[in-house]
């Protein structure tokens, strides 16, 4: 029976030994900890160690007539920290691009429950999302990415008075959100390394790219950001629009009139959706 090379062992040990040691290196040294990342050691790790069994078992032929040289013995130690370090490279360094290649958990998150719904600064200070959560409307939980808290906080000490209140409305419409016990909310104070450096937007785009969530805003640009980045995205504008009652000749509403029109004859009033109704002959009715 053909024994096992001598140099078989020595990889076996080095690889249970090195395995272990890297991921107790990287718990300690990564402080904030992005599971795409750590994830990627691991498996660059891995596939580094087997690329260095393959590559060693077909260089043995060639290995055989260098027998005498001092550093055959250190030959496999060398090949497999090169190897390691390339596959874990390239995997932290293409992470987001394998997504639909490599099968599992944090570079493919196959959601199959709620999405998650990742709030930015517009949607919050305009309040209607939390009236929307009031009703039920969304299952799932709302996370607020970091840069977006700060942003409010930071407009809510602001010396001009219209920025001051927008960014006091806000905190106050997100107090209220994780006030309501049936909504959960989740601030993310520390954005993972892939959004760092990046635009608000940008950050607000990515961060539900990893979630596998949706982006809620009233911005059209970042719908339209998120829509060419492939991830979904919802105006509160466009709910409201959706929410508008339909009507048809004949319907009857009640409208207080309010004001005058443009003709003499005008009233106007305004339905509870704020859609501006003008009454013919309607000025008599004014209160």
């Amino acid at each position: 029976m053909r024994s096992a090379p001598d140099w078989v062992p020595w990889v076996v040990l080095i690889t249970m030994i090195g395995i272990p040691l890297s991921a107790i290196l990287i718990d300690l040294f990564i402080k904030k900890k992005d599971l795409t990342v750590i994830t990627s050691v691991y498996f660059g790790l891995l596939i580094g160690v087997f690329l260095t069994y393959v590559a060693v078992l077909a260089l043995s032929p060639l290995l055989a007539s260098f027998a005498t040289s001092p550093i055959l013995p250190w030959t496999p130690l060398i090949l497999g920290m090169l190897l390691c370090y390339v596959s874990t490279s390239v995997l932290m360094q293409t992470r987001n691009d394998f997504r639909f290649i490599i099968p599992y958990v944090e570079f493919a998150r196959d959601v199959r429950g709620l999405r998650p719904n990742v709030l930015d600064a517009s949607a919050i200070v305009d309040g209607r999302i939390a009236e929307l959560a009031d009703t039920g409307l969304f299952q799932s939980r709302f996370v607020v990415p970091g840069s977006v808290m700060e942003d409010l906080q930071q407009d809510s000490d602001a010396v001009e008075k219209p920025k001051r209140m927008r960014g006091r409305r806000g905190l106050d419409v997100l107090s209220r959100l994780r006030n309501t016990p049936t909504i959960d909310v989740e601030i993310l104070s520390h954005p993972g390394s892939s959004t760092q450096g990046q635009s608000i937007e940008s950050e607000i785009v990515e961060l539900a790219r990893n979630l596998g969530g949706r982006v809620i805003t009233n911005e059209p640009t970042l719908v339209k950001i998120a829509g060419v980045r492939g991830v979904p995205a919802l105006n509160v504008n466009d709910i409201a629009v959706a929410l508008r009652p339909s009507y048809v000749p004949g319907d009857m509403i009640d409208v207080k009139i309010v004001k005058q029109g443009e003709e003499p004859s005008q009233g106007v009033g305004f339905l509870d959706d704020g859609t501006m109704v003008v009454v013919e002959h309607g000025r008599e009715m004014i209160g």
